[in-house]
């Protein structure tokens, strides 16, 4: 603490104006410093959408994290530990701070080097990607996709392959086209269709019986 023994000659107040000066700038030299810094996440709270960061030393409050929509329209994509992020403080208060997702890391390095190319790689191998040098949309590693739509789903293409083990349609159909089959037999309510008997079988022009 300072005391009256520095307003002596060997101590003027210059002195202490000068000491006061420069706790004055360390402070806004800090405060200045925190405005932006880099850490890497250390816990997720997902109920409060909240984190905590380590930078350097120091590791921050639950703080918010920031994200692309808030409003009518939201997006959800929670940080994960480890990840590193850039801090921004109002005034240099880490308490009242934000993390900024994110940077890449030795440990999270980018799953791709395309120029144009868009690349999401998830922890469970799950891979969306788009590239625009091929002009393909690539999905790969997921175990299932539903796609709900209210009224209808319309796909326009020149060509329309599906590779599956089984393939099930639970509604009428309806084709307006030609069709051509083959590698396998058709079946129609239990009955093949090109490789069937007849019962009642008559001679000439009478009309035979139903298909067995």
């Amino acid at each position: 603490m300072l005391t009256l023994q520095y307003l002596t000659k060997e101590n003027p107040l210059s002195t202490i104006q000068n000491y006061f000066m420069n706790a004055q700038l360390t402070e806004i030299m800090r405060l200045i410093t925190n405005l932006i810094r880099t850490g890497t996440v250390t816990e997720v709270d997902r109920k409060n959408w909240l984190c905590r960061v380590k930078v350097g030393e120091l590791e921050t409050n639950w703080i918010n994290w920031l994200t692309l929509r808030a409003g009518g329209a939201r997006t959800w994509w929670c940080p994960s530990p480890d990840e590193q992020v850039v801090v921004l403080s109002m005034g240099g208060n880490l308490e009242t701070a934000f993390a900024l997702p994110a940077i890449y890391s030795n440990q999270f390095a980018p799953p791709s080097d395309s120029p144009d190319g868009c690349v999401t790689q998830y922890p469970d191998g799950g891979w969306f990607e788009y590239e625009p040098a091929t002009g393909r949309w690539f999905v790969k590693g997921i175990k299932s996709m539903v796609i709900e739509a209210a009224d209808n789903i319309t796909l326009k293409t020149g060509e329309f392959v599906v590779e599956a083990n089984n393939t099930r349609i639970n509604s009428a159909v309806v084709i307006n086209g030609g069709v051509t089959q083959g590698g396998g037999a058709m079946s129609s309510n239990g009955i093949v269709v090109d490789n069937h008997a007849h019962i009642k079988v008559k001679a000439g022009g009478d009309t035979s019986g139903g298909p067995v």
